[in-house]
């Protein structure tokens, strides 16, 4: 199957794409873009992995499914358009980075400024229906975006995962802890943030790794 993504990720993920699980997802996604409103757009499906290409990658942060209001959604876990207010995990996202660096909280959520350092910006589901969180779960893209993880612990070294949440979480047995670091908390939901995401310090311990393997640390 011809699959317009960036070229190291589509060398790397060949298989997938003749895959019978693969030829159904396609054709699940196709039917629900044409036949109601499904987020992000769908020439920014794939919008993670086009920004951050295979060997560029140095930092992994996984969210779940695109947020499922207008105009939010495009690509990149947690990131929002410009103009687009920050929605609560966001939000405790920034509030944790201004807390571990002094850094104050930027006026744009479009996290593609992180994506170009190699922060490569991962959703389990990468589509979702309008206003129907979780209605792309179950029908191909957790194997999909399993088998990417598999191909960075793989095929890269000195990784840093940071998995936030129990659906995140759950990827960490995937990858291989000689290799990379993996860091792991509560979700930056309000509804789990206050139980283990603030105060977590992911965002310095990741960047004290980087340097530790000689690589330039993230200006998150």
């Amino acid at each position: 199957m011809n699959v317009r993504i960036e070229p190291s990720w589509g060398q790397q993920l060949a298989e997938e794409f003749g895959k019978p699980y693969f030829a159904e997802l396609t054709q699940f996604v196709r039917q629900e873009y044409a036949t109601g409103t499904c987020y992000p757009p769908g020439r920014l499906i794939f919008n993670a992995f086009d920004t951050t290409p295979f060997h560029q990658v140095r930092v992994v942060i996984l969210g779940q499914d695109p947020y499922h209001g207008p105009g939010q959604a495009h690509g990149l876990c947690f990131s929002v358009n410009d103009g687009v207010p920050f929605p609560p995990s966001l939000r405790n996202i920034f509030k944790e980075i201004e807390s571990e660096t002094g850094a104050p909280v930027p006026q744009s959520g479009n996290l593609t400024r992180w994506a170009q350092q190699g922060v490569f910006l991962l959703n389990t589901c990468l589509t979702v229906r309008e206003h129907q969180a979780f209605s792309h779960s179950g029908r191909g893209w957790e194997t999909f975006t399993d088998a990417a993880i598999d191909a960075l612990n793989r095929g890269r070294n000195h990784l840093v995962f940071m998995l936030w949440g129990a659906p995140a979480g759950r990827k960490a047995a995937l990858i291989d802890r000689t290799r990379h670091l993996v860091l792991q908390s509560a979700h930056p939901s309000p509804l789990s943030a206050m139980r283990g995401f603030m105060g977590n310090g992911h965002f310095l311990k990741c960047n004290e790794y980087l340097t530790q393997h000689g690589q330039k640390p993230i200006v998150w």
